[in-house]
Order: C-alpha cells, then structure tokens, then sequence
C-alpha cells in the first residue's frame, strides 16, 4: 500500500511524515510527499535518514498533470496542501481559495480517476464558525467567518459530495488549535516563543479574551492514523485536545515559563472578523474509533518551548521582524 502526502513539508504534514517513515502505523510500502514548499513548507524539517525514506517532489496541488502522475502511483491520499494564516487570507483571499478549494478539487478528480481507495481531507475547526457555549458535533452547520475558513469549507463541500456522488472512500477530520515542534513562527504559540527568547514584546489581539481549543501535532496525527484505518466510509470526525484556554491565559502560561510578567504583552488592534470561541466536541471518534488525547499541555508546551529554544537555526531565517 503506497501512500501520497501533499502538503507533507508544512508543519503539521511535517510531523505526519515523520512518523510514517519512523514508525510506519499504517503498514505501508512506500511514502510519497508532494508540497509546493511556499514560505511555510521546509524540505529541510527532515534529517538526512529521513529524506532517503520517503520520496519528494516539489509541486502545486492546482497541478493537474502532476497531480495525475503521482496519484496514478498510490493507494491512500492524505491532504495537509493548505495556505492557513487567517491575518493572510483577510489581505488577500485569492491564494486561499485557489489552493485550499480548487487544489482539493483537482486531487479529488484524479482519485475519482485512478479509483484510490481512500482520500482524506484534514480540514479545520474553523469552518464552523464561532460558538458561545458547548460544541461543536460534526452535524453542525458550516459557518466559517474568514477567506481562510470558507476556503477549507469550500473544500470539506467538495471531499463530501464527491464521495456522495463518485461513489469512494472519503473522510474529512476538522482539528483544534494544532501547536509543537516545526510550526511556523507566525502563529500564536510558536511567535509568543520566539519573541520572548528574543527579547520582544508579544502581541494579542483586543484583550486577549479569544478562546481556543489545543491539540498537541502528535495526538492530531494520531487521529488521522486512526481515521485511515478503521474510519467508516464519507464520515466526518472532529480531532481536539480538550485543554480550552483564552490567549491571555495562553501568553501567561508562557510567560510564567520564561519568568516573565505581563508587561511584556503588547495589546494590539483586533483582528476583522476575529472568532470568540472554537470548541469540538470529539465523542464520535472517541466512541467509534477509541481517539483521547495523550500529551498533556503543560508537557506538550514544555516540550514545544525546547525545540525553538535548541533550534535557533531552523528558526531564525524564518522569522520576519
């Protein structure tokens, strides 16, 4: 069984190869990685040993010949290709629908083509918008509020009724908050980090009363690995953490870390649109297919706050300012 990872370069497609080419959970022969290697895709995230367990070709997904190459070749896909910086996709949407929506579309064409026995769309939280209280069930309505969110919703409208109508297996997991190691510098965890090992202020959004829900990128691609193997046929399965924080509570906890106090916060203009709550309720993959969470987040924070402490170098070029 050969598997095709696209988007296998950024950071959570990065942890998931790892643990293919290392641990091989899935049984199979062959690994095959496809990323486009934009400003948060890394060739260089993988080791010497790794490179040579895996093959890699640098492509877009819009790539339709490509595309068609490589799936013609494997059994299982796995699609990570996504632009996903909510701040980039309010500056300029087009990039996001054009990977995140119609990418999906032409991968889906050629898996309905080459008649591949299982496609999975790793999707997000954020398609279901933003909710107050409780959470959200893979029943709920899709809501996204962002070009970033519509993009994924798009696409999850797309996996589903082309699995409903082409008649294959597909499956969509919408995850949580992802954090740990090889996460680009621009999100929240990892810019709060490297700014306090620099020196700097961190910036929050309003008052900082925006809530999230954390998945460590090991218990994510557990939940995948899961969703592969024993997942039923065009079901939907949510993948979070169950540690829900609001980004005050998250840059104090970090702060603490590094002896820190608050002034060190910069409060900055809110973000357009900004989501006041996401929160996945997971009791169906949990029920169907035995999913929990196993890295705590105080152990999965410690141990993301020492990877860009020892990795100054894979870092440091990456950061803008």
């Amino acid at each position: 069984m050969k598997l095709l990872v696209t988007g296998g370069a950024g950071f959570i497609g990065t942890n998931f190869v790892k643990r293919q080419v290392s641990l091989n959970p899935l049984g199979v022969s062959e690994v095959v990685v496809l990323d486009k290697l934009t400003y948060a895709g890394n060739y260089e995230n993988f080791t010497p040993e790794e490179k040579n367990n895996f093959e890699f070709i640098q492509g877009d997904i819009c790539d339709r010949d490509l595309v068609d190459q490589l799936i013609n070749r494997v059994d299982l896909v796995v699609n990570f290709a996504a632009e996903s910086h909510v701040d980039r996709s309010i500056s300029s949407g087009t990039s996001f629908v054009q990977t995140n929506t119609l990418g999906t579309q032409v991968l889906l064409d050629s898996c309905r083509k080459h008649e591949i026995s299982k496609f999975l769309q790793v999707s997000t939280d954020e398609v279901y918008g933003s909710i107050d209280e409780g959470s959200w069930n893979e029943e709920f309505p899709l809501l996204p509020n962002s070009p970033y969110s519509a993009s994924k919703a798009g696409a999850d409208l797309l996996v589903r009724a082309y699995g409903k109508t082409f008649d294959f297996h597909t499956n969509i997991t919408r995850c949580s908050n992802n954090y740990g190691p090889y996460q680009y510098p621009e999100k929240v965890i990892p810019l709060f980090i490297t700014n306090l090992i620099r020196g700097k202020q961190i910036p929050i959004y309003g008052k900082g009363l925006n809530i999230r829900d954390w998945l460590h990128v090991e218990d994510h691609c557990r939940g995948i690995e899961l969703v592969l193997q024993r997942g039923h046929k065009g079901e939907i399965y949510n993948i979070g953490g169950g540690t829900e924080l609001t980004n005050m509570e998250l840059a104090t906890t970090i702060l603490n870390y590094f002896g820190f106090k608050e002034d060190k916060i910069d409060f900055v203009r809110d973000r357009l649109g900004h989501d006041i709550r996401y929160s996945v309720d997971i009791s169906k993959i949990t029920a169907h297919l035995g999913f929990m969470p196993q890295v705590s987040f105080d152990s999965g924070l410690k141990s993301t706050i020492s990877f860009y402490q020892q990795n100054h170098v894979w870092w440091k070029s990456l950061v803008v300012n």
